[in-house]
């Protein structure tokens, strides 16, 4: 069996993040949700400025290269509750564990920076059981949102 690389996590508020950080952050972004999803959407929604973001980088060949993010938002900046979103792995990461861990990294995380509070996601409908293995509910019917169908889950 081949050992997959590990994976360094790394949490930066938007003020943290280099000019190449945010480029690769913006980048993989358009890759998988507008590119691979063929689905075309504000992906820059003005809540990146306030967000925690988890980038999750490998080191692949001599060079390093983020193969999963996810961001978190506070309590009220876009539902009641503390948010997690945008949540991804590149094509290249994708049936290794490597959603598992950054799931379970951005839930441990969000916790420690708002105690106490659930954490509401807008999930693609499809996976609605992988978000159910973390604790998270379905609280909503499923809708459409640009071209793809959601659920509301909280956890």
């Amino acid at each position: 069996m081949q050992k997959t690389p590990s994976i360094e996590w790394q949490w930066c508020s938007f003020a943290e993040l280099t000019g190449a950080q945010l480029y690769e952050v913006l980048a993989q972004r358009q890759q998988v949700f507008i590119l691979e999803q063929t689905c075309l959407y504000p992906d820059i929604d003005g809540y990146d400025l306030d967000a925690h973001h988890l980038l999750g980088w490998r080191d692949i060949g001599g060079r390093r290269v983020l193969v999963a993010y996810l961001r978190c938002l506070a309590p009220g900046a876009k539902y009641t509750e503390m948010s997690l979103g945008r949540v991804l792995t590149t094509n290249d990461a994708r049936r290794g564990g490597v959603g598992r861990e950054l799931l379970a990294h951005g839930i441990q995380y969000a916790e420690q920076l708002h105690p106490g509070h659930r954490i509401r996601i807008g999930a693609q409908q499809y996976l609605e059981a992988f978000y159910q293995g973390f604790g998270f509910e379905t609280v909503s019917a499923p809708y459409d949102e640009d071209g793809i169908m959601h659920i509301d889950m909280l956890r």
